[in-house]
């Protein structure tokens, strides 16, 4: 309430309108330079909502940015005022301008809302208490109290994840197949509680009459592989052959070995089938593929050229599945008649990112480790540290172990004050471990020289090897227990747990060591010397990036979401794909007229994934 007020002149011949406003909690001084107008439009005894800075100038002053007259008397209890929606300024708008612009033309938005029906059908409104389009809309802009207008914003948020959830449950309802029971007891060993479940969720799947569509979330070490032989195994004993795509060679030939040694004197056809085959051995696997003798065929994007024909196509595994566009995964699936699809991700990712980036596919998670493994210990350092970091390498590579030491850059930077993995090696092998084997490894040397270095390193012909973030996908070298990441600070969080994970994968007690360029690190350093839990840290660098930057969202062709918050509405994204879910099994072709709005809003915003889903 104003309780008084005057313009007050300055020795600069600037004329200052005061006023003295009181509220519960006491009085404090507004003050507007150079508008000795608002003297006119503001009494004694108004009652004003003002925001701005408060600042001290004679004691508690605040200039306001903006105000509005609420009444002309009266008192406004706390609890009692009202809630003024915020718009984001423009270069040439004021979010005060703005609000003048919405509440001029609201009622005729408002209108125009009421005769569109709501993509939500009205029993889900009603059941999950959302506000109609109109009311939402009504309450964003114009609430009648904070609760309204977080309502309003939770309606649209659902409306915006139910969309995109009933494309994806679409997509689900699109992709099942029939294969065999659970493959669990076949192995020489004993699954993990994660991996068994997981086994189940498959099986389930592969029990259904349309193909399974699955993606299969695990940790670095978590057996995935031995799941996906699982499946690849039940597909091949009823007559399919399966296919495992890698995203480089390397990884092939390793997934190669280690098929090869887990299926023993198992009688199935293993195919490795890679980008340096000589044209006669080429032409040779093509025809095994083709005449079905390949029962079970491991290889890298040489799956998907035009010449490689399967005969029975019935299970696709694809490895690394954010290393591969939908596209490509369009043409695997083609070579075969719908074949049962698993894609295997070692990258973490929260349970709300997954759904968004995933959704068309179901997800079964590896959380869990097998028993012996040894958890990395993760070590923090500056700099100075480096020398006695380096002898620690030394006396690791003593013992018979191999080590990594990872940068961030290939060329010197001056901008990035971050040694080039070109320079420290030169430095390394001259003055460091002149005794010792070393080589280098960067993305930008042919391909058949670095999978040469990774076969040497795999051998332990080589044991320290320098590197960028090329070995940062899957490479196994269970003799490596020493990783050194050098200008850690220039590392993401995520990637920096992958680098982590090439080591620790054998019985030994394994150590990352961190060296960053001194004083406090970065909070995402710390959290990621603090756990080796990739999904506690996936959420971590989800809170501290935002969804717009995690693995480049809107490269994935993404919404843009207004409303939705997928940290804060994980809850309401559940939600909207168990809705969804019900209403695809119910039509799957969103025929009902019911379902009229909610077919035009996906034609409309999900156009090309319409096309593509799939695929997943």
């Amino acid at each position: 309430e104003v309780v008084s007020k005057g313009v007050i002149p300055t020795r600069r011949r600037l004329r200052v309108f005061q006023a003295v406003i009181r509220d519960a909690t006491g009085l404090i001084e507004c003050a507007w330079p150079g508008q000795p107008f608002l003297d006119r439009a503001v009494r004694k005894g108004d009652t004003l909502l003002v925001s701005g800075p408060v600042r001290f100038f004679h004691g508690r002053q605040i200039q306001p940015r903006e105000f509005t007259i609420l009444a002309r008397a009266g008192d406004v209890a706390e609890e009692q005022g009202t809630v003024f929606p915020v718009y984001p300024a423009t270069a040439n708008l004021t979010h005060r301008q703005i609000r003048n612009i919405v509440r001029q033309n609201l009622d005729i938005l408002l209108a125009t809302a009421a005769a569109e029906e709501s993509v939500v059908p009205e029993t889900l409104q009603r059941q999950l208490n959302l506000a109609s389009p109109r009311q939402a809309l009504e309450w964003l802009h114009r609430p009648p109290s904070l609760a309204h207008a977080e309502q309003a914003r939770r309606s649209l948020a659902f409306e915006e994840l139910f969309v995109l959830q009933v494309l994806y449950a679409r997509a689900r309802y699109e992709n099942r197949d029939t294969l065999v029971r659970p493959f669990a007891e076949a192995l020489p060993f004993t699954l993990t509680a994660a991996q068994r479940k997981v086994l189940s969720e498959i099986s389930a799947d592969m029990s259904q009459p349309r193909p399974m569509n699955r993606l299969l979330q695990g940790d670095v070490g978590s057996g995935k592989t031995v799941v996906a032989l699982f499946a690849m195994l039940r597909a091949i004993e009823n007559g399919y052959q399966a296919a495992l795509m890698a995203p480089t060679e390397l990884l092939a030939e390793q997934h190669h070995g280690t098929v090869t040694r887990l299926l023993g004197g198992l009688s199935v056809q293993v195919e490795l089938l890679r980008g340096g085959l000589r044209n006669s051995e080429r032409r040779a696997a093509l025809e095994r593929l083709a005449s079905a003798q390949a029962q079970l065929v491991i290889g890298t994007h040489a799956l998907i050229q035009e010449d490689v024909e399967f005969q029975r196509l019935g299970l696709v595994i694809i490895d690394e599945q954010h290393r591969f566009g939908v596209r490509q995964r369009l043409r695997l699936r083609r070579a075969g008649a719908d074949p049962d699809v698993l894609v295997m991700s070692a990258t973490p990712i929260p349970r709300s990112l997954a759904l968004t980036f995933y959704g068309d596919l179901d997800i079964s998670v590896l959380d869990e480790l097998p028993p012996g493994r040894q958890p990395v210990k993760t070590v923090l350092r500056s700099e100075s540290a480096r020398p006695r970091v380096l002898e620690f390498v030394r006396e690791q590579v003593s013992a018979g172990r191999q080590a990594y030491v990872v940068y961030p850059v290939i060329e010197e930077s001056e901008a990035l004050d971050v040694r080039s993995a070109s320079e420290a090696y030169e430095h390394l092998s001259r003055d460091v471990f002149s005794d010792l084997k070393i080589a280098l490894i960067h993305g930008r040397m042919p391909g058949d020289e670095k999978d040469d270095v990774m076969r040497r390193f795999v051998a332990a012909c080589i044991a320290v090897l320098v590197s960028t973030t090329v070995i940062e996908v899957g490479i196994d070298v269970p003799n490596a227990t020493v990783m050194v990441i050098e200008g850690a600070e220039r590392f993401g969080l995520s990637q920096l747990h992958q680098l982590r994970g090439r080591v620790g994968r054998g019985a030994e007690q394994s150590y990352c060591l961190v060296l960053h360029s001194g004083g406090a690190p970065p909070e995402r350093l710390l959290v990621f010397a603090s756990t080796n839990d990739g999904f506690e840290i996936a959420r971590a660098d989800l809170r501290l990036r935002g969804f717009g930057d995690f693995f480049g969202a809107r490269q994935h062709g993404l919404p843009e979401f207004h409303f939705a918050d997928l940290d804060r509405d994980e809850g309401l994204l559940e939600t909207a794909r168990d809705a969804a879910a019900r209403i695809v099994a119910e039509d799957p072709t969103l025929a009902d007229p019911r379902h009229a709005a909610l077919a035009a809003a996906l034609r409309s915003e999900y156009r090309e994934r319409l096309r593509l889903y799939d695929v997943g």
